[in-house]
This record gives structure tokens, C-alpha cells and sequence, in this order.
């Protein structure tokens, strides 16, 4: 009888054991990068996953002399080194860069999953506390390489974006926009923050951008998602995975646009004048998508987050559904790609970088941690039209890529991306903890 009971007992281990590797073996793409990509990416069916897809590239840094690889016809050089994860930068007036230094504060939870959430943390390079600081980088002789750097603010939480706007500095922390007083050319702040609105910090999507509206007195600031498909529950997700208009005068916030699972990358369109948003889409349906995207964004717009991707198309996962929606669902202007974790988001107003990259977006890449083979790594740039969007059936270009070594270990991970006063394209690079300076030959 006993040796009856240990058969039985090893054949329901070995058939637990063989729905677990079933389940458990990552979802490899059927699609190419770039057939998600675009105005008109295909959009495959769901592979619902049990067990998510895990292939997140490990985090080695940079070797003394690598660079990343620029594009034809440009070059690129270190604008800042030995930074403390620069996540995000803002450029002042005067030419002055700022950078936040800054990382996911402590996470709650625990059991498996804040285990696996550690775990991919620290193999992606972003496992590093935050340095909750602000450093100002000075390039006086316009030589394309801070000569001087100098700590502007510390003490605050989780800070991201940042903004200028009626004589005050702005800083998104991970739960509150505060306020100093500033002048361009200060070094150093010493006055206390001044609280302008308060909203949920944290969860998995903790980092929080603002920049000034086209009134020139309100603000964007953008709320990501506490989960993935507001798994623990749509309570949890109240006031977040949204864009908000911010009237500081007042001291007070309406929703601009909802359903953006994770806002980051804002920046105004110049040719329209309007806004534009970076946004990085669900998980655990398949190496193939939905895909990332970018879009332009109005009033009362909604994408659907967390019952809708793409315009409509549902995710039955979510529950309760909410299908009088559905109508509502705004699609996205151009799909990013799968996974890509597309962050970084400025246009080429400012552009030095040749008359390719005279009308059009780029977009920091910070690389997928979901997908078989990896996506993203890299900066991109879409060419526009003069109207302000997209132009028919292009795909983006590589501006910047080298982030990946030959062994497909990550060297560095690019995520904010912005011009500065010579016309050169600084990356942020938190993985490296270098600014790059992109420009022509």
C-alpha cells in the first residue's frame, strides 16, 4: 500500500510539474518588432500567461572607453558620467541642465510576487535606492560636456519631472507636486518645498512627469498605474493612471485624459501646439504586444486602461467588464512596439542633428523585461508632418542603439531624452549613470 501511495503521490508531482513548465515557458514573439510598429500595427490576439514571460537583459554597465552606437552621420559623446541613476532632465533658459537623480521609492509588499518584482529589479540595474536629488550640470563653453555640476535640491521623494513656470521651479515627487522659488543661474536651492496638489505615490508605476501647458499658466502632470490591469482591485487605481491639468494659482487639478496605463514621456507638438504622451501598455498577453505608443492627447480622452487596448480592443481579464465604454476608446496616434517600455518623449524643434531629424519625435527606449527576443534599448526617431503627426506608413528610425553588448547584457538603459542649447540630443542613461550627447559629424 505505502509503495502504491509514493507512485501516486511522484505522478501527481510529475504532472504538476509538467503544467508548471507549460505555463511557465516564456511566450517567444510571432511577430516582428516592426510589424508593431507604426500607425497601423498589427495587433495579434491575446496569449493570456499564468506565469509572465521573464526575460529582462542584465544590467553590466559601461566599460571604460564604450559608447553606444549613433546613427549615421552623427556621434556621440559622454555629456555627464558618474551620475546616481539619471532617470529624467529639463533644461533651463540659460542653457543649464537639470537631471533627477532618482529611483522607485521602497516597494510595499511582499510573498512571490515582491520577490520576482526584487529579483527583476536588481538584474535590470533599477534594485539601486533613490538618490531623491537634483543636479543642475553647467556646459559654460558649449563644448558638448558639463564642466561643472553642483547639487540644486535633495531631500525629496522619488522626484521626475520638472518644470519652470512664473518664477518657480516644479518637481513632481511620486506623491505630491511641490514648488520653490527660482531664478535661471541659481545653483542651489534652500527654500522650502511648497506643496501645489497631492495624489496617490508609489506602486509599480511611481514616476511622475509634469511640463507646462500651452496657456503657459497650467501644467501637465502625468499618474501612472499602481498595477497592471488593476489586478488588487479598481479602488486601488483611483486618480491614477491619468493626466491631469494643474492651476496652480488655485491650487487645484482636473483629469485632462484617463486610461493611460503608464503616462511618462510629455512634450508639445510644435507645429499643432498640442500635447503629446509616451505610454507603455499592459503585460502577461503575449511577446507581441498590445504595443507601446505614442499619441497626441485632447481633453475627455480616454484609452481605455484597464478594460481596453488599441482603441477597443478588450481585455477580458479585467473584472467587472465595462463594455459602454468601449465606443469611447480612443486609439493611439503610432504604436511604439511591443514591450518597448518607450519613456523618453521631446520633439526636434530644438535639433542640430541634420535636415533627417528636423521634424519629428524621439523616443527613449528603456527595454522590455517581458518579451522573447528583448525589445526597445534604444533610441528612435519618427519623422512628422507639418500638420503634426506621423507621416503615412513610416517606421522610426535608430538614432541611438549599442545599450545591449554582444552577450545581450544591458551596458545602459535610455530613458529621458531632450535637446540642449547647441542643438545636441542629451540621453539619460540610468543603467550607465551617464548623460549622452548625441550630435551631427
Amino acid at each position: 500500500m505505502r509503495q502504491k501511495i509514493l507512485i501516486g503521490l511522484a505522478l501527481v508531482l510529475a504532472l504538476l510539474g509538467g503544467l508548471y513548465l507549460y505555463f511557465a515557458q516564456p511566450d517567444e514573439a510571432r511577430l516582428s518588432i516592426a510589424a508593431v510598429t507604426g500607425r497601423t500595427p498589427k495587433i495579434d490576439p491575446p496569449r493570456s500567461q499564468i506565469v509572465p514571460t521573464i526575460s529582462v537583459a542584465d544590467a553590466v554597465g559601461w566599460k571604460a572607453g564604450e559608447t553606444p552606437t549613433a546613427a549615421a552621420g552623427l556621434k556621440v559623446n559622454a555629456f555627464a558620467t558618474g551620475l546616481d541613476h539619471p532617470r529624467w532632465m529639463y533644461r533651463l533658459p540659460n542653457g543649464d541642465v537639470l537631471v533627477a537623480e532618482t529611483n522607485s521609492p521602497p516597494r510595499e509588499g511582499g510573498g512571490i510576487t515582491g520577490a520576482v518584482m526584487g529579483y527583476l529589479m536588481n538584474k535590470g540595474g533599477a534594485g539601486v535606492p533613490s538618490a531623491n536629488r537634483i543636479t543642475l550640470l553647467r556646459d559654460s563653453n558649449g563644448d558638448g560636456v558639463a564642466e561643472s555640476r553642483s547639487v540644486l535640491l535633495t531631500g525629496l521623494n522619488s522626484p521626475f519631472g520638472m518644470a519652470l513656470m512664473g518664477g518657480y521651479l516644479y518637481v513632481a515627487d511620486t506623491d505630491r507636486l511641490v514648488r520653490f522659488p527660482f531664478a535661471p543661474g541659481q545653483t542651489k536651492i534652500t527654500a522650502k518645498p511648497e506643496t501645489v496638489i497631492k495624489y496617490p505615490g508609489g506602486g509599480n508605476h511611481w514616476a511622475r512627469n509634469v511640463i507646462v501647458a500651452e496657456d503657459g499658466k497650467s501644467l501637465y502632470l502625468s499618474i501612472g498605474s499602481s498595477s497592471n490591469i488593476a489586478e488588487n482591485g479598481l479602488d486601488k487605481e483611483e486618480h491614477r493612471a491619468t493626466i491631469l491639468q494643474v492651476y496652480p494659482d488655485t491650487k487645484g487639478a482636473r483629469v485632462y485624459a484617463a486610461g493611460t496605463r503608464n503616462p511618462n514621456g510629455m512634450a508639445i507638438e510644435p507645429h499643432s501646439n498640442s500635447l503629446w504622451v509616451t505610454v507603455n501598455e499592459r503585460d502577461m498577453l503575449g511577446s507581441d504586444g498590445p504595443p507601446d505608443y505614442m499619441s497626441a492627447v485632447e481633453a475627455g480622452d480616454n484609452f481605455g486602461w484597464p478594460w481596453f487596448y488599441w482603441g477597443g480592443y478588450p481585455d477580458h481579464r479585467v473584472k467587472p467588464e465595462n463594455p459602454s465604454l468601449q465606443q469611447y476608446v480612443k486609439r493611439p496616434d503610432y504604436a511604439l512596439g511591443p514591450h518597448t517600455a518607450s519613456l523618453g518623449l521631446c520633439f526636434a524643434a530644438d535639433s542640430r542633428l541634420g535636415a533627417q531629424f528636423m521634424n519629428g519625435a524621439f523616443v527613449g527606449q528603456h527595454g522590455s523585461w517581458n518579451r522573447v527576443p528583448v525589445s526597445g534599448y534604444k533610441v528612435i526617431y519618427v519623422p512628422f508632418g507639418d500638420k503634426g503627426f506621423p507621416l503615412p506608413n513610416v517606421k522610426p528610425v535608430d538614432v541611438l542603439t549599442g545599450f545591449l553588448d554582444k552577450d545581450g547584457n544591458a551596458r545602459g538603459r535610455p530613458v529621458g531624452v531632450m535637446f540642449d542649447a547647441g542643438g545636441g540630443l542629451l540621453v539619460a542613461d540610468d543603467v550607465g549613470n551617464t548623460i549622452w550627447r548625441v550630435s551631427a559629424r
